[in-house]
């Protein structure tokens, strides 16, 4: 496992070998630090990359191919040591190869790059899935990154706000306590499309707003001006911080192409909602931005 720094004139980020995992954005003239530490007291990960399942699936199982297989919550990739591609100053790759490992738990043969590049103020996260295979390759993946709220001392994460763009609201799936997605909705009503980061606003777990909804999410000061925005293409994205604690210092902006299962799901792999499918010798390819102020 190593760690790779990227600088600029404005930004530093390190990258970690393990899960090609974004561990720290720092802005060089204030020197604050803008990602999650990873203090397992609340959770013990940073940004770690949800592949080839995003959310859990039912009973942590699913079907593919005639059989059934076991899948943990947001696959395994994020567990796995990923190959370093190649490197400039303003841009690094990484890669991980489907395996003997990964085929006994996900029966088909991939390429996972994941790739950071930084230009001013902002990362760029970008990632490719390729099919190197001789079937169709079905596949979720998504981002988890977690941002230090407060990020001022002194102040409060109930005083802190979300800001979803030009939108007066937004309606999240609920999510069941077993992680599925349920039939019902909520609806937030947003002012100016604000949202307050009040302390009960997690605790029935994510927000999951779905359906392209909004294309950018950022977290903003008491006095609501943003200091990290997250920019993306995804249909659908997870607001998370964990349930039960207000006082938690982070907050999750997670962009998705897929999703958890329903708790009524009896589908496939190849039918789980808003999965991918990549054609044989195919590439795949999204990314999403985080900007901070």
């Amino acid at each position: 496992m190593s760690v790779y720094e990227l600088k600029n004139s404005e930004i530093a980020i390190g990258v970690e070998s393990l899960g090609a995992e974004l561990k720290s954005l720092r802005k060089l003239d204030t020197g604050t630090e803008y990602m999650w530490c990873a203090d397992a007291r609340y959770w013990n990960r940073t940004s770690p990359i949800l592949f080839p399942f995003v959310g859990s699936a039912k009973d942590k199982k699913y079907r593919t191919k005639g059989q059934t297989y076991t899948m943990t919550q947001h696959g395994f990739a994020r567990d796995m040591e990923f190959e370093l591609l190649s490197r400039t100053e303003t841009e690094i790759w990484f890669g991980l190869h489907s395996s003997q490992e990964t085929l006994e738990k996900y029966p088909y043969d991939f390429f996972l790059k994941l790739g950071y590049r930084i230009e001013g103020c902002r990362v760029c996260v970008l990632w490719q899935v390729e099919n190197p295979g001789r079937e169709i390759l079905p596949f979720s993946i998504g981002g988890h990154p977690a941002f230090n709220c407060p990020i001022d001392k002194d102040t409060a994460r109930s005083a802190y706000f979300l800001d979803f763009g030009n939108v007066d609201q937004v309606v999240s799936t609920k999510i069941s306590k077993n992680g599925l997605a349920l039939d019902g909705r909520e609806s937030y009503v947003l002012e100016d499309g604000i949202l307050p980061l009040g302390d009960h606003l997690f605790d029935h777990d994510a927000l999951v707003i779905e359906d392209s909804q909004t294309d950018t999410v950022s977290l903003c000061r008491p006095d609501k001006s943003s200091y990290v925005k997250v920019t993306m293409d995804a249909p659908l994205f997870g607001v998370w911080s964990p349930a039960g604690d207000p006082a938690t210092p982070f907050v999750c902006i997670e962009p998705w192409y897929g999703r958890c299962d329903s708790e009524d799901f009896t589908g496939t792999l190849e039918e789980r909602k808003w999965g991918n499918q990549i054609a044989p010798g195919e590439i795949w390819e999204a990314s999403y931005t985080i900007e901070i102020a």
